[in-house]
């Protein structure tokens, strides 16, 4: 449901992805995932990171609805990562289609979703909420 493995990339500004009225923390580098990472163990918080891109159809109709969780869900830490940007971090998650949600407690992987599927995006999240 709702993932892109194209390479139409293009690099416009005003095509970035918009996480508006949300608490996503954009990551614009390695160094600022690391970061965030370790804020997120020393709060305890389970992460909650999109690898997407602005090109991507299922990332924009799926952007503010993660935007939406960011604020019903503040014990969790949301990110957002374009794959654009960070090629070569984002390869080491190997990602394959965009949106690519990954599930992150104590810098490691639990869960993961591939593509724009908000029904089941909103279960993992609320279940994660819910017991973390």
């Amino acid at each position: 449901m709702g993932g892109c493995v194209g390479k139409g990339r293009r690099h416009i500004e005003e095509d970035k992805l918009d996480f508006k009225g949300g608490n996503v923390h954009v990551i614009t580098s390695k160094e600022d995932w690391d970061q965030k990472i370790e804020e997120a163990n020393k709060d305890g918080k389970i992460v909650v990171a999109n690898f997407s891109a602005s090109w991507c159809g299922p990332c924009r109709v799926i952007a503010p609805i993660y935007a939406e969780m960011s604020k019903t869900y503040p014990q969790l830490m949301f990110l957002t990562v374009d794959v654009d940007d960070l090629m070569d971090f984002s390869s080491s998650w190997d990602i394959r289609a965009t949106p690519t949600f990954f599930f992150i407690k104590n810098e490691k992987q639990v869960d993961k979703l591939v593509g724009a599927n908000k029904p089941e995006l909103e279960k993992k999240v609320q279940a994660l909420a819910n017991g973390s």
